[in-house]
């Protein structure tokens, strides 16, 4: 199980910075951000592996479920779609 910053949003928030840098913005001047949008990872193979048994409410509000045996990926892993993201995405204020 993880929880952690959303990456491709990372990424975004990067890809603005460093434009900022292009057009001119001293580096200095830029803020320091943290993450706003994290994930929530469980990996049910290796929960299995290690004997433990993962809520369905636990399942429910994860963004990602890695496993064969999920009844929310029935390929090994299988993200959200866009419409399942908007409503799960979690924000820290």
């Amino acid at each position: 199980m993880s929880y952690g910053p959303n990456l491709p949003d990372l990424f975004r928030r990067a890809a603005d910075i460093t434009d900022k840098i292009l057009h001119g913005t001293k580096p200095g001047s830029i803020p320091v951000e943290q993450p706003t949008k994290f994930d929530l990872v469980i990996n049910l193979t290796t929960a299995k592996a290690l004997g433990l048994t993962i809520p369905p409410t636990l399942l429910a509000l994860a963004d990602e479920v890695i496993g064969a045996n999920s009844s929310r990926s029935p390929a090994a892993r299988r993200p959200l779609g866009p419409s399942q993201r908007a409503r799960s995405s979690r924000r820290c204020q």
